[in-house]
């Protein structure tokens, strides 16, 4: 399968995905300069609002092209800081909340590894427009399973790694990300490590992504989640000044 990925793919997935934000961004932008016709508006206040506009629908662009195009992320050379060389896993998850990038990715970087992909994303609970939009076009790995976020069809212990790649925060419940990891720590082996990436609801990605900011999570609220589900061990490092990895273990 090719892995291969299009020039700027990461950032025209975000457009596509978050059209509806641009789509209404453009109507009160235009609807801002027509307002002129009917208010006073004093120049400098105008210019200002202006630009906080086109701000609040460029600068997500931007950033969404640095880390998803630019920085790597898709080669996985962050993952030989969190992965030792001399492990040789045997059973690897991939979970994900319908929009599969990176499991012909990981297969390709551990060809000797069983990998089991699942799907725990509920139309009922996990109401986000964008994902929606997402599952449309994902290339879905063959022997993708659905699951509900309570319940992994595995046993226990069972797992040396599991990825979490940009997926969780579509989990909106506190309560339900715990149980989600409890799942994920049942089935994770001793000496096994659970790999979250996420966006986090923190200062560099207010900068960037504006309000849209509060659709991720604090690098706190995260930390109570896995400590709460059992995790002894959680190590965050940073990927970008706006993405972390938490590596963490039963």
């Amino acid at each position: 399968m090719e892995i291969k990925r299009r020039p700027f793919q990461g950032v025209l997935n975000i457009l596509s995905f978050n059209r509806h934000f641009y789509v209404f961004g453009l109507i009160a932008l235009a609807a801002l300069f027509l307002s002129r016709r009917f208010i006073v508006w004093p120049d400098t206040v105008f210019w200002i609002v202006i630009a906080a506009f086109i701000y609040g629908l460029v600068m997500p662009l931007i950033v969404s092209a640095y880390v998803y195009d630019l920085s790597g992320f898709y080669s996985f050379d962050w993952l030989k800081k969190v992965v030792r060389p001399n492990e040789n896993p045997q059973q690897i998850v991939n979970i994900n909340a319908g929009f599969d990038e990176t499991s012909f990715i990981i297969h390709h970087n551990f060809p000797g590894a069983e990998l089991r992909v699942f799907d725990f994303y509920d139309a009922k609970r996990h109401t986000e427009p964008a994902i929606k939009r997402a599952r449309k076009v994902s290339m879905f790995y063959p022997g993708t399973e659905e699951i509900k976020s309570n319940a992994i069809p595995l046993e226990d212990q069972s797992a040396d790694i599991i990825f979490l790649l940009s997926a969780v925060h579509e989990i909106r419940s506190h309560e339900e990300k715990i149980l989600f990891l409890k799942e994920c720590h049942r089935v994770c082996r001793p000496g096994g490590k659970v790999i979250m990436v996420e966006h986090l609801r923190d200062f560099p990605n207010f900068l960037a992504f504006t309000v849209g900011f509060t659709h991720f999570f604090s690098s706190a609220t995260w930390k109570d989640a896995f400590t709460k589900a059992g995790f002894s061990s959680i190590r965050e490092t940073k990927f970008t000044p706006f993405m972390s990895i938490f590596n963490c273990t039963p």
